[in-house]
């Protein structure tokens, strides 16, 4: 596996160049080109600025996660060694996504254009897509022990309202 600074950068890469720079960065500017409506009402932007903020803490936290707890990257080709069931994914199995994609309503909510807003749609079913033909068999093959138990017990995108604790796991809380 690589090592922590290894992870470091390639996860700086791969979010710069990548699946979360691309969505949330370079894709809406090409669609909207970042245009704010200069009517809109200050309300707005600040409830859209939060939305983009409250996004990022998600995404975030869990590429910090994988790499310090599950020592690996976010990458599907450089996957994490270990399970990672601790933090925000003792609520929901998903929150970088879900991060991701409450990020683009606060872009959809900013830039206020229905483009925007089927384009995060659009993303959230193939978030969805890829959980579910990918990571979730990968994961089921990776830890064939812890896995299956996380998953009966922990949501894939509706958030549970206490966290998951589950004493066989917690060494890799």
């Amino acid at each position: 596996m690589a090592s922590k600074r290894t992870s470091v950068i390639i996860s700086i890469l791969f979010i710069v160049f990548g699946g979360p720079g691309c969505v949330l960065g370079y894709f809406p500017y090409w669609i909207t080109g970042f245009r704010v409506p200069a009517s809109e009402p200050v309300w707005q932007r600040v409830v859209a600025g939060l939305l983009i903020l409250a996004g990022l803490v998600p995404l975030l936290a869990s590429i910090r996660r994988f790499i310090t707890v599950g020592r690996g990257t976010l990458m599907p080709a450089i996957p994490t060694e270990r399970l990672v069931v601790s933090g925000l994914y003792r609520y929901v199995r998903n929150p970088m996504y879900l991060g991701v994609l409450t990020s683009l309503c606060g872009e959809s909510l900013l830039i206020r254009t229905g483009t925007l807003v089927d384009y995060t749609l659009v993303i959230w079913l193939m978030f969805h897509l890829f959980v579910i033909a990918y990571e979730e068999p990968a994961l089921g093959r990776q830890h064939p022990g812890d896995y299956p138990r996380y998953k009966r017990n922990v949501r894939r995108w509706l958030p549970r309202l206490t966290p998951w604790d589950d004493s066989a796991t917690k060494s890799v809380w």
